[in-house]
């Protein structure tokens, strides 16, 4: 009877052992969630996270967890929104880039709409501003900046630019116009305070298959 205590005693903790283990190795390759922290922040705030970042992007993130509270995905080095207002989504990355249209400034966050992209017009938009980002295959027209409202700002009249309602050089007289508008009067016109105009829901251009490169044949 004793031998067989001891037994159920060593088979007890010889179980035990195999649990833990089993349950140290499903808590090592468990993979972060949809929005969890991605770094060895743990469940650090993005507040927390954007403490140490460089001035142009804190001061970015800090306007946009304002206005859109907690992002979707945080990250040591950046912070994105997916469908925040009118935005298909809102990426902030700890980096500064130098801009110096239509003054000197620094490019931080990075916003985007569904937008059907004319390839014969992509030149026109980017000579119009630089800071602009065009994806025809996903369908997307997005602008950097270090504002939200300047933001709006570029992709309304790349708008123009592309719909021909406005030139290069009128579109680049505008936004100047504009800026200089708000920091001298502490106000937003209209291509500044939202959208202009309606994206479209769907706006992807998938393109066609180049010759043989179409045909699932193998070569035997």
């Amino acid at each position: 009877m004793m031998k067989m205590n001891r037994l159920n005693q060593v088979m007890c903790v010889g179980v035990v052992g195999l649990l833990s283990v089993g349950v140290s190795a499903q808590s090592a390759d468990k993979k972060p969630m949809h929005g969890e922290m991605q770094h060895g922040a743990g469940n650090m705030k993005a507040a927390q996270v954007i403490a140490t970042w460089k001035p142009a992007p804190k001061a970015a993130a800090e306007a946009m967890i304002k206005k859109y509270g907690e992002p979707a995905e945080v990250t040591s080095m950046r912070i994105v929104w997916h469908n925040n207002g009118p935005w298909k989504f809102t990426e902030i990355m700890n980096k500064e880039i130098e801009h110096n249209f239509p003054m000197p400034h620094k490019d931080a966050m990075h916003q985007a709409v569904n937008y059907k992209v004319d390839p014969s017009k992509a030149g026109d938009i980017l000579e119009y501003d630089g800071s602009i980002i065009l994806n025809r295959t996903e369908g997307m027209l997005g602008a950097i900046c270090d504002k939200e409202p300047a933001n709006f700002l570029a992709v309304n009249l790349a708008h123009e630019v592309a719909t021909g309602k406005k030139s290069v050089e009128e579109a680049r007289k505008q936004y100047a116009m504009s800026v200089e508008m708000m920091m001298k009067e502490k106000k937003m016109d209209k291509y500044m305070s939202g959208l202009t105009f309606e994206p479209p829901t769907k706006a992807g251009f998938s393109d066609a298959p180049l010759g043989s490169m179409g045909t699932n044949d193998k070569k035997q």
